[in-house]
C-alpha cells in the first residue's frame, strides 16, 4: 500500500426497500476537513487519469457501478515512492479511500454499466493546486489496458 493511502471499510444497511451507504461523519477518524462534494460519472472502459493534488485530500467512495482506482506514488521523500497501487471499488467493495496531497491517481469505468465515483474533498476545487497528465503519459508506469491474469 502507498504510504499514507486509507482504505476504510464502510457500512451498508439493505432491506427490502433498498439499500443506505454510508460514506464518510465528522466522528470518522479519517475525515480531516470539509471543502466540497462532487460526483464524477464514468461510463464503461472510460479512463478519468492522470491527476494531483498539492493540498487537496480525496476521499472517495463507488456507490454505483465499478472502478479500477489506480494511484501511483512520485513524492521524492516517500519511503513507497515508485509504487503503483490498484482498488476495485464498488457496492460489493464498497469503501472508503483516503488519498493524501501529492499522489497521481485516476480511475477507469468496469463492466457494463456507468459507475458513479462520490469524492468528499478537504477543500474546494481550485484550478492552482491540480495538475494533470495524459492516461498514456510515460511518466507514470502504468497501461490501462484490460489484463488478463
Amino acid at each position: 500500500m502507498i504510504d499514507g493511502v486509507k482504505v476504510t471499510p464502510l457500512p451498508q444497511f439493505h432491506d427490502e426497500r433498498g439499500n443506505v451507504m454510508h460514506m464518510l461523519k465528522t466522528t470518522d477518524s479519517t475525515f480531516e476537513q470539509f471543502g466540497e462534494i462532487y460526483f464524477s460519472a464514468v461510463y464503461p472502459d472510460v479512463v478519468k487519469a492522470w491527476h494531483i493534488h498539492t493540498r487537496m485530500t480525496l476521499n472517495y467512495a463507488v456507490p454505483i457501478g465499478k472502478i479500477k482506482l489506480v494511484l501511483y506514488d512520485d513524492r521524492p521523500k516517500s519511503p513507497t515512492r515508485g509504487e503503483i497501487q490498484e482498488l476495485f471499488l464498488g457496492p460489493y467493495n464498497y469503501c472508503l479511500v483516503t488519498v493524501p496531497p501529492n499522489i497521481w491517481n485516476g480511475f477507469k469505468g468496469v463492466g457494463t454499466e456507468m459507475s458513479l465515483v462520490a469524492n468528499c474533498a478537504t477543500i474546494p476545487h481550485d484550478p492552482m493546486e491540480i495538475s494533470r497528465l495524459d492516461p498514456s503519459d510515460n511518466h507514470i508506469p502504468y497501461d490501462w489496458v484490460l489484463k488478463h491474469k
